[in-house]
């Protein structure tokens, strides 16, 4: 496939190529005029899910850096979309595939990747900020794994990843009360990489890329993929999650988030649960 062809067909999604094999994914590119952050949208769902695969066979690719524009990095998933998938399985089936292609192929992706958090970092786009190898937040950046505050289970990437960067204790409080943590206490916590003054964030980020695009790809991507099987070995864990956070998406918690989040409100959640 040519060079230029290979991402013709992405839309959501700005890619931009820079000296020494370094691709630039921009997430809400053009939005930044009107203010508003990037959502994961069908498009941009489909399109975050398969641009790995893409990047780990471009020959002309070292390193990739995900970054978002305007206000933030990413917002959560597109509430439209969210309502389909409680009513469609069709929908919630597709989109379910879509989730699980995401984090496996972040993961299985062979070139580095590295990310630039500002703002809100939040849904499908902070599944690949925090699967990224490298991960840098703006000091003042807020990720949030906004899933119980949307009644269902944390799936995405929250069980495979949260756990093994800041340890469980951390992981249960921040994903079981919906808590935002910042880009500051996030890397003390061991959450990301490293956490910088927002005005270095996409210089640092660049200088990074540019320090794996020099060294020995080789050593470089099979460390990569070496370490990543402390991933690959808590798969069965991030598949049943992702299997249980899809579940409630058919069940009436899920409703009264989308409501909430609409009406810009506190969720009132049934207290009495099957379960």
């Amino acid at each position: 496939m040519d060079r230029q062809d290979r991402y013709a067909g992405y839309e959501a999604l700005a890619l931009k190529r820079h000296d020494h094999g370094i691709l630039e994914i921009v997430m809400g590119a053009g939005k930044s005029a009107n203010g508003k952050l990037s959502t994961a949208n069908d498009r941009m769902h489909r399109e975050l899910a398969s641009i790995w695969t893409d990047i780990d066979k471009d020959p002309d690719v070292r390193v990739a850096i995900i970054r978002g524009e305007g206000k933030g990095f990413s917002a959560g998933g597109d509430l439209d979309l969210v309502e389909e998938m409680s009513r469609d399985f069709n929908v919630r089936a597709r989109v379910w595939r879509e989730a699980r292609d995401l984090v496996y192929n972040v993961i299985n992706c062979s070139k580095p990747v590295v990310s630039a958090m500002h703002g809100p970092a939040v849904g499908a786009g902070l599944v690949a900020g925090l699967l990224a190898d490298i991960s840098i937040a703006a000091r003042t950046a807020r990720i949030i794994d906004g899933h119980t505050r949307l009644g269902v289970a944390a799936g995405d990437h929250a069980a495979i990843v949260w756990p093994l960067l800041c340890g469980m204790a951390k992981a249960k409080y921040y994903l079981l009360l919906c808590e935002a943590v910042s880009g500051e206490e996030a890397e003390r916590i061991g959450l990301v990489s490293l956490a910088v003054d927002e005005a270095d964030l996409l210089p640092r980020a660049f200088e990074v890329a540019e320090k794996l695009a020099k060294g020995s790809s080789t050593a470089i991507r099979w460390t990569k993929y070496a370490l990543n099987n402390w991933l690959r070995l808590a798969g069965p864990t991030f598949d049943s999650s992702l299997a249980l956070e899809f579940m409630g998406f058919s069940g009436p918690d899920v409703q009264e988030g989308i409501a909430s989040l609409r009406e810009k409100r506190a969720p009132v959640f049934d207290p009495k649960s099957p379960f």
